[in-house]
């Protein structure tokens, strides 16, 4: 992916043209979990760079266990391409990141852990958001060597485009449970424990540090409605078969005194 966005430079140069990226991580109470990248390009870098989709290359991804949806035409006229990976663990979920960003991509020390005790499930998200290098952040340092610098930096210069106007980059993170609060001032948006991230190109720093908490070990209201009237019913079972088994044999006894002979 990171390959293809350094590809998409030279259309980014010509015209007021976009691309929109987003890493979204959604964790399960299990710890497993899938990663999803998106990356769309708006109509006009299609316009600008027609065989685009052919050119797109993601051998090396697909390789690595990525499952590519190929590249597509928006309903704006665009092109968007979609790379996910499922996980088992949250150890595999932060190496899976640390394999988008490269050496000197927009995600520093992002990290997933879990936590599991008998009362709840914590999960946590750690690290920072930064764009260091302005474009090249997004770009692949071999390619970068091997052009000798950012493709048509003087034309993208040339715009006066902001950063911001071409390219965008959103993390989001789904963990599992409630969040009870978020770092203040991360930059991050949304409600429970989902959360996004916009990226900051002006060489500040986003954190991502949240935890989300999920309580386990207790029954939902259903099955505690249910449990309580079975162990109820089992109570009073239980007593009726008590006074059951002493009616049986009280009565045994009245009916021996009754047969025992007089005078004993």
């Amino acid at each position: 992916m990171r390959r293809a966005l350094a590809f998409l430079f030279a259309a980014l140069a010509l015209s007021a043209c976009k691309v929109d990226t987003t890493v979204d991580v959604t964790v399960a109470a299990d710890g497993s979990g899938v990663i999803t990248l998106t990356a769309v390009a708006d109509a006009e870098v299609v316009a600008q760079a027609p065989g685009l989709a052919d050119d797109l290359r993601f051998d090396d991804a697909v390789a690595a266990g990525w499952v590519l949806t190929p590249p597509a035409t928006t309903d704006t006229g665009g092109l968007q391409v979609v790379l996910t990976h499922q996980f088992a663990t949250v150890e595999e979920a932060t190496q899976l990141l640390q394999s988008i960003n490269g050496p000197g991509g927009p995600l520093h020390d992002v990290a997933i852990t879990r936590t599991v005790t008998d009362d709840e499930i914590t999960t946590t998200l750690g690290g920072t958001l930064r764009v260091d290098g302005g474009l090249d952040a997004f770009a692949d340092p071999d390619v970068l060597a091997a052009i000798g610098g950012s493709p048509y930096a003087d034309n993208i210069a040339a715009t006066n485009l902001r950063p911001t106007d071409v390219v965008t980059f959103t993390f989001v993170a789904d963990l599992p449970g409630e969040s009870p609060a978020t770092t203040p001032g991360s930059g991050s948006s949304g409600a429970a424990a989902a959360l996004s991230w916009s990226v900051p190109l002006d060489g500040t720093t986003a954190d991502l540090a949240t935890t989300a908490v999920l309580p386990q070990g207790q029954p939902s209201s259903v099955w505690g409605t249910v449990a309580t009237i079975a162990v109820v019913a089992l109570v009073a079972w239980c007593v009726i078969a008590v006074a059951f088994i002493a009616f049986v044999a009280k009565a045994r006894r009245d009916k021996a005194l009754r047969r025992a002979p007089a005078g004993r």
